[in-house]
């Protein structure tokens, strides 16, 4: 993948594990270097990668109701401490003019922001303007529900507690009965 140098990955995660005291060549660190390098890859693939891609093809379809894909799993890594953040997200449009796009382009967008260095609030905003931008709909909506790490164990230590972010754009801005009904949606199972 362009931009990753797993060679200096290795090298810090090696100064890395010297810094906490511990043995880099030890037996069970041995490869701890390499795989982190590869982990880092994976985790931010999303790096060179824009979400608006996805919403490139739209099919022509007279519908112009809610379209909803919810409970889309997600990993991130949060960009103040390099550790895992975790949810779901709910992403919402109400398509105009016949544009429709595919419904695993929404789960993609999601994966696509969420890997990178990265805040909660961004991914639910970035997904939230890619769609508005390339699909001009009527309207909108992402809420990401996510349980950080830095939280759980470090600093205040509240495994468990999860962290709600929500965009609304267009109709799902200003129509409180709108949102109603989507969150309605999001909660039934």
């Amino acid at each position: 993948m362009a931009g990753i140098d797993h060679a200096k990955i290795q090298e810090a995660v090696r100064l890395i594990l010297e810094a906490v005291g511990e043995n880099p060549d030890r037996e069970g660190l041995q490869d701890t270097p390499k795989r982190v390098a590869k982990m880092y890859e994976e985790a931010f693939s999303g790096l060179h990668t824009d979400p608006k891609d996805y919403f490139e093809t739209v099919f022509e379809e007279q519908y112009e109701e809610l379209v909803l894909v919810k409970d889309i799993p997600f990993y991130s890594m949060c960009e103040h401490h390099l550790v895992p953040f975790f949810g779901r997200a709910h992403v919402a449009y109400m398509p105009k003019g016949g544009k429709v796009t595919g419904l695993s382009k929404l789960a993609r967008a999601v994966e696509t922001v969420s890997r990178r260095p990265q805040l909660q609030e961004r991914i639910t905003s970035e997904v939230a303007e890619a769609i508005m931008e390339m699909l001009q709909p009527h309207g909108a909506m992402v809420i990401v529900e996510a349980e950080h790490m830095c939280m759980a164990m470090r600093g205040v230590k509240k495994p468990g507690a999860k962290t709600v972010t929500t965009a609304a754009r267009g109709c799902y801005e200003n129509d409180a009965q709108l949102r109603t009904e989507l969150l309605s949606l999001i909660r039934s199972s």
